[in-house]
């Protein structure tokens, strides 16, 4: 079953843009768009299970100008 999780990026100053576009590459990112307010990025992940949620997060740590992630796991009710 896949798991779908939201990766809450906060930047670097000046950062946003080129977080985006390197966000944007990894595999498994639907989406990602600059928001307002506590952070500044917000992926949409979506990958086969919960060791390659942990391999995405580990990659969108190494993109320049990532400072903090929050990473939110969806879930069914």
């Amino acid at each position: 079953m896949a798991v779908k999780a939201y990766v809450l990026i906060e930047t670097q100053v000046g950062k946003t843009g080129d977080v985006i576009n390197g966000t944007q590459k990894i595999k498994g990112v639907k989406s990602a768009d600059s928001v307002a307010g506590a952070y500044d990025v917000v992926a949409t992940v979506e990958v086969a299970d919960l060791d390659a949620l942990g391999n995405l997060v580990k990659q969108v740590h190494s993109v320049s100008g990532v400072a903090k992630t929050t990473t939110l796991i969806a879930v069914k009710y």
